[in-house]
């Protein structure tokens, strides 16, 4: 079986890792953050001119036509450099759901826009009872001659405070699900936008009585949670992918600091106790990385992805908490500084191992899945 890139995902992997390096150091970063917005709108149209945005979206589309694994070697590097911009929200989520459920008209109002780094998305998924369950949701849509009226609460909405559009899911008179457009400026919808525990955008949405025309359905509402439901699951394996990223970068990190870092006058690499954690944080990073090569190879045989990805989430997830926490406990009191980023390398890895269930939800989804 061959385990390699093509010639074409070596180019992107090369692109971003470029970029990473010489475009997104540390600093850099933490510029970033800090700014308003949260991310760099001249960052956002160099992904566009160089083909990133288009990396997801279907070639009838505008796109580019690239698979998981694709978005598995996007998702790495970007781990790898913490990168803040909303590709997750905008392109995996939001790109995502506008593909499997979109009229061509909606398609074409949207997916070009986004390619061209025009136009950002936000999805209202999450719901503070939901517990990671997508159909446990209690935000309504009630049909009108005029078309929908939305009324409920979502929380912890990516990218909510940079949105153009929000997609909101909401269920109908009949208990269906279905995705709804809303403009965030639209009456009735009230945002409370603040920053994340990794460094990111997120916001809490109240729709009150939110009016909406007919056309904001993508869709129809019989299918849009078992679309929802698959768009998530690659959303997981893109996060899984930038987990791995993120623990390359601090398991060498840490070797390095440890090589210079001396105690009783000498190296504290030189420590066998040390060196046993660091073979320990190696083997936890390599099996991540081969149980998320299976479930990506899973998605390209078209195999159900419900077990892969819970098996590479719950995985990595202890692999995350793991590594992380030796990487600070190696480095010491700086390792939780603001101005080291070990630290942040930890808050990301800690804010992945939440999204879209748990270390624990996925180790119980994996197992009812087993038994059935």
């Amino acid at each position: 079986m061959d385990f390699d890139y093509s010639d074409e995902q070596q180019l992107l992997r090369d692109s971003v890792e470029r970029f990473v390096r010489e475009q997104y150091a540390f600093d850099t970063r933490r510029g970033i953050v800090a700014s308003e917005c949260g991310f760099s709108a001249r960052n956002w149209q160099l992904f566009a001119e160089l083909g990133w945005l288009a990396v997801p979206v279907a070639e009838d589309d505008g796109g580019l036509g690239g698979n998981l694994t694709d978005l598995a070697i996007l998702f790495e590097q970007f781990g790898r450099g913490l990168v803040v911009e909303p590709y997750l929200a905008t392109l995996v989520l939001g790109a995502g759901l506008v593909s499997e459920l979109g009229s061509l008209v909606q398609r074409e109002s949207m997916l070009p826009a986004i390619v061209a780094g025009k136009l950002q998305l936000a999805v209202a998924f999450a719901e503070p009872g939901s517990r990671y369950s997508l159909a446990r949701i209690a935000t309504t849509a009630e049909r009108s001659d005029e078309g929908w009226t939305l009324d409920g609460h979502k929380c912890v909405v990516l990218n909510a405070p940079n949105a153009d559009t929000l997609l909101v899911s909401a269920r109908d008179a009949g208990g269906a699900i279905g995705i709804f457009r809303v403009a965030p400026a639209s009456a009735g919808l009230r945002m409370h936008g603040y920053a994340t525990i990794d460094g990111g955008r997120a916001a809490d949405i109240e729709l009150d009585a939110v009016r909406l025309p007919a056309d904001a359905l993508l869709g129809t509402t019989a299918i849009g949670l078992a679309a929802l439901a698959r768009v998530i699951e690659r959303a997981t394996l893109c996060v899984c992918a930038e987990a791995v990223g993120a623990m390359d970068a601090l398991l060498w990190k840490t070797v390095e600091y440890t090589k210079t870092r001396r105690q009783f006058g000498v190296a504290i690499a030189s420590f066998q106790a040390l060196q046993h954690r660091m073979a320990e944080m190696f083997i936890e990073l390599e099996q991540s990385r081969s149980i998320l090569m299976m479930a990506l190879m899973a998605a390209e045989a078209g195999e159900a992805l419900t077990r892969p990805v819970s098996a590479a989430k719950s995985r990595i997830g202890r692999a995350m908490r793991r590594l992380g926490q030796e990487a600070i406990q190696l480095h010491g009191g700086i390792g939780v500084t603001d101005e080291l980023d070990v630290g942040h390398y930890f808050k990301r890895l800690t804010a992945i191992e939440t999204l879209f269930g748990n270390t624990d939800f996925h180790l119980q989804r994996f197992g009812a899945s087993h038994d059935r």
